[in-house]
């Protein structure tokens, strides 16, 4: 077995290099397509973080009116902190309303402008957070259903919305763009492979008539698909390598606040560069030798 894979392995070395510009055309478009898709997955992983960050900071707010009782807030604050698309429930009253505000200005370095004032010009409010920040109808209406205690709720369907839609969107054109090119690498690799056995058709015909079986001809074709395949993701790899310095500067300044882990992130992008130069580049080879057998 061992010999056989070294034989193998062997044979795709020969015949990688006696079709060295084709090859070097399947490899140059397979580092295309890689870095693509890894600009694509580097992408995608800070969308999706500022999505679960947004959705983690999102809340209904209900501002309180000042004639409505404590017990009046408390118990609409109980009944909606039962609802189970709601993970909490915070009464800020007047005065902490204004400790916030007084607090912001502080760190903006802004004069506080409330010391002229001779009352405390904030409401109440309830601020909710919920579960899902998609799911928020049903905390909408019991708000404001409620007209003796809340004044009016804010509006968070837009936020949430946007973010949602221009997610979507990204998504889609990556996933679009790295199939393309993904089926012009198939393509190549496909023809790469085709060309070599059609160049090696009578040494195939006369290892037939010896009784080689159909693996002992296809394997090394298999190994020259995959030889492809990592040379392509190694040298991917290698250019990720030089720009991570820069790259991981400018994700950590961007990305500073969103739940990313970028040790994660690194060993991910790793893996899915060496699957998927290797799992296209055998897919490819295995299909352009099996057609050429079955014939």
């Amino acid at each position: 077995m061992i010999g056989f894979i070294a034989f193998s392995v062997r044979r795709a070395w020969q015949g990688f290099w006696r079709n060295a510009v084709m090859s070097f055309a399947a490899t140059a478009t397979m580092i295309l397509m890689l870095l693509l898709l890894s600009g694509f997955w580097v992408l995608q992983s800070g969308l999706n973080a500022t999505l679960q960050f947004v959705e983690q900071k999102v809340e209904v707010v209900a501002d309180v009116r000042g004639s409505a009782s404590l017990d009046q807030v408390n118990a609409l604050a109980a009944e909606v902190r039962a609802l189970p698309e709601v993970a909490s429930v915070e009464f800020v009253d007047p005065e902490a309303a204004l400790a916030r505000f007084r607090a912001r200005l502080a760190e903006q370095g802004r004069e506080d402008i409330t010391q002229y004032l001779d009352r405390n010009p904030l409401q109440g409010s309830l601020e909710v957070k919920l579960r899902d920040a998609a799911v928020f109808g049903t905390v909408v209406d019991v708000l404001r259903n409620r007209t003796d205690v809340v004044s009016g709720v804010k509006e968070i369907q837009k936020l949430v919305d946007d973010v949602l839609a221009i997610t979507g969107v990204l998504r889609t054109a990556g996933v679009i763009v790295i199939l393309l090119v993904g089926l012009t690498v198939l393509f190549i690799i496909v023809n790469t492979i085709r060309l070599a056995v059609v160049a090696r058709a009578e040494e195939i015909e006369i290892m037939r008539l010896v009784g080689a079986s159909d693996g002992f001809i296809r394997w090394p074709f298999v190994f020259e698909g995959a030889l492809v395949g990592l040379i392509g993701a190694g040298v991917t790899l290698g250019l990720l390598a030089l720009v991570a310095p820069s790259l991981g500067r400018l994700m950590f300044d961007v990305f500073t606040v969103l739940p990313l882990e970028f040790g994660t992130l690194a060993r991910d992008l790793a893996i899915l560069v060496l699957g998927a130069g290797l799992g296209l580049g055998v897919f490819g080879s295995w299909v352009s030798v099996r057609s050429y057998l079955i014939r």
